[in-house]
């Protein structure tokens, strides 16, 4: 009998429908057959128990089980002959062994070793959220769920590759046609079903994957830079009087736009703390002086720390927790001091600042009041988002920070519509290991890790409205407010004006426009929105030279402010030679060079501007119809970074950069903003820089 349960080996893919009773099995066996051009395996069991019933009008008993089993796996092996690379299979000898234990209460030794032990490389388990259709077979219309969760249970038990189908006929056909294709791709590319799974699970596009292992194996090309962007070559100056007027177009526009601020603000604050973790770690008290560790570790930063303590915002919360904590402080020598009190900010149990969100730290003292970033950015949000009564905000945040969000919005005195989004974990990227393989878990699951702030380009993509700012969580300021919001909306209603021309020529070229129409959309095109076009572009027919245009204007665009290069860590504003050789604007990182080649070196270092992420998006095009972003990503723009998972060495790859390869297809504009726009607090002691002091 064992040998008559045996399946027979091949190289073709084998994926097998399972599930309860009526559920839809047949059906789609037959579809994805049709759809795929290969044949599908019916269930012995009807036929044999029919004819059961017609001879001997006896219904199944548990005597049947076997036979049902032998005569299944019969038509499979002879199946899977034939089979032109896939082979669709009704039923399965899983499906026999759950039956066996729901009616008879147990499950033929042999029958469940040969259930368990059989390979298939994908289960589609039909769900019972479809109507049951009676027949002389069928006899359980009830339970069904309870059915449904023991089918689930088997696959579990037995570490089985499945995926759950739900809903309607067409909507079930849709996503196994989908998930059979991503199966195929998985496969080619050296993955196995459960690593198919995982994926499918996680919502990881499989092309993603397969173009991810390509960059491991064949490494990423560098950017290539041209040229620094300077004022009046890629960066646009603006006078007072233009400013103004920028300003003034803003304010009497805005009613006519659905307006939202993107706040990226993901994450924990740890590395503003990290020479404080560090001090807490390396620092022996009682054995050293503070002074002592400072001049041991050249350790300026803390001296920084120590001398302005008293000017932080959290000083005085602090100072009064250590010394109810402590009743002896006021005894404690200063290093004792020092020390108790940088542990109170940092240690779990007390103030936390290491594993909270930047969003939530007290960052100024206000009279009596002390905020945090989020005050800061709801109050901005106030001035140029509020087009009907009401503010709108979106922060992109950690599902653990999601509640400390709400409850700091909560406390604000602003009234603000405010939204929340999550870093999609199908954005997460494969981890390799270092040659090049999928680096793997003690459980032999893949690894995936977060792909960086590129992939909020996905949540930018979800947003509905017609204009949105973007700006990063710690850039805010205790002064200079009236200057920030200034230059936010001369940045809004440049992009307002540039959007209504372009709009307009989009029109033009898309019913008529003559020559002399034509050589006023390619003047605006290079001049106001700098494009370049080919070199080549007046061989161009006019028609092809309407439809590049066309191509050319119908894209999302951004209005960034870059500030002059102070030294800031970060990127800036290039012109970047593509791989066809046209030139575009770029903001570009230094990771995204080749440092090694002089002259790449020499143009990031005579930047003259620098990235402070701070940006004005236009989501529509001319039709009132919301752009797909992904897109205009340049997945080429992404880059490769070695990191550590326990003791062993792994590479990753970084998604494109979300004001970067995630917008490197888009229509460009940047414009100088003055230094009082930037402000970010990537370190405890930015804090004490003026910006973030009282005058």
């Amino acid at each position: 009998m064992e040998k008559d349960l045996k399946q027979q080996y091949s190289e073709t893919i084998k994926i097998t429908m399972y599930g309860p009773e009526s559920t839809g099995k047949t059906t789609l066996s037959k579809q994805l057959a049709v759809h795929f051009n290969t044949i599908w395996i019916p269930e012995f069991a009807r036929d044999y128990l029919q004819q059961k019933w017609d001879l001997k009008k006896e219904i199944c008993d548990a005597n049947d089980m076997l036979p049902i089993a032998v005569g299944q796996i019969k038509l499979e092996n002879e199946a899977v002959l034939l089979a032109n690379k896939l082979l669709f299979c009704d039923t399965n000898l899983m499906v026999t062994k759950v039956f066996s234990e729901i009616y008879y209460g147990f499950c033929d030794e042999a029958l469940d070793e040969a259930a368990r032990e059989h390979e298939y490389d994908l289960f589609f388990l039909t769900d019972v959220d479809v109507p049951w259709e009676k027949d002389d077979l069928r006899d359980r219309p009830e339970n069904r769920k309870e059915t449904f969760e023991r089918f689930k249970k088997a696959l579990d038990e037995n570490n089985k590759p499945y995926i759950v189908l739900s809903g309607n006929q067409e909507a079930r056909f849709e996503k196994a046609v989908k998930a059979v294709n991503g199966l195929i791709t998985a496969r080619s590319i050296g993955f196995t079903a459960a690593d198919f799974v995982q994926m499918w699970e996680q919502g990881t596009n499989i092309d993603s994957i397969a173009r991810q292992l390509g960059f491991f194996n064949e490494g990423i090309a560098k950017i290539n830079l041209a040229k620094i962007a300077t004022v009046n070559d890629g960066i646009a100056a603006f006078k007072e009087e233009q400013i103004q007027q920028l300003v003034d177009y803003f304010d009497a526009n805005k009613a006519a736009f659905s307006i939202e601020k993107f706040v990226p603000a993901s994450g924990a604050a740890s590395r503003m703390f990290k020479f404080l973790v560090d001090f807490l770690n390396e620092f022996k008290l009682h054995k050293e002086s503070i002074n002592a560790y400072i001049n041991r570790k050249k350790e300026a930063e803390l001296s920084v720390f120590l001398v302005g303590i008293e000017k932080f915002p959290f000083y005085e919360s602090v100072l009064y927790e250590v010394r109810r904590i402590h009743k002896g402080y006021d005894d404690f020598t200063q290093d004792e001091k020092y020390y108790h009190f940088i542990t109170a900010m940092l240690a779990t149990e007390k103030f936390d600042f290491l594993n909270k969100p930047k969003g939530i730290l007290p960052f100024h003292q206000e009279g009596d009041f002390i905020t945090t970033p989020i005050d800061k950015h709801l109050k901005e949000a106030l001035v140029y988002t509020n087009v009907d009564g009401k503010p709108k905000i979106h922060f992109t945040v950690s599902e653990e920070h999601k509640d400390s969000f709400e409850q700091s919005v909560s406390q604000s005195n602003v009234n603000a519509a405010v939204f929340y989004s999550f870093q999609d974990k199908s954005t997460d990227t494969l981890a390799v290991a270092m040659d090049n393989t999928p680096f793997r878990l003690d459980n032999d699951r893949l690894f995936f890790r977060p792909g960086g702030h590129g992939a909020l380009i996905q949540n930018l993509n979800r947003l509905t409205s017609d204009i949105v700012f973007v700006k990063n969580i710690d850039n805010v300021c205790y002064n200079h407010f009236e200057g920030i919001v200034r230059y936010k909306k001369l940045l809004g209603g440049l992009l307002m004006q540039l959007q209504k021309e372009t709009f307009g020529y989009l029109h033009a070229l898309e019913s008529s426009v003559n020559e002399e129409g034509l050589q006023k959309i390619i003047d605006f095109a290079t001049s106001q929105l700098n494009i370049v076009l080919p070199k080549n572009f007046s061989k161009y027919t006019f028609e092809n030279q309407k439809n590049l245009l066309f191509q050319l204007l119908n894209r999302p665009v951004r209005v960034c402010g870059m500030v002059k290069n102070e030294g800031e860590p970060g990127g800036g504003p290039f012109w970047v030679t593509g791989e066809e050789g046209g030139l575009s604007l770029q903001i570009v990182e230094s990771s995204q060079i080749d440092l090694q080649n002089k002259k790449q070196w020499q143009i990031l270092n005579s930047a003259t501007h620098f990235n402070p992420v701070d940006l004005v998006c236009g989501l529509k095009n001319y039709k009132g119809e919301k752009f797909e972003l992904e897109n205009f990503v340049d997945h080429n723009a992404g880059f490769i970074v070695q990191k550590t998972k326990g003791c062993h060495d792994i590479k990753a790859y970084e998604l494109p950069g979300l004001w970067n390869g995630a917008m490197a297809n888009w229509i460009t504009v940047f414009v100088e903003v003055p230094l009082l726009t930037f402000n970010p607090v990537k370190n405890i002691n930015d804090l004490l820089k003026p910006a973030h002091q009282p005058r």
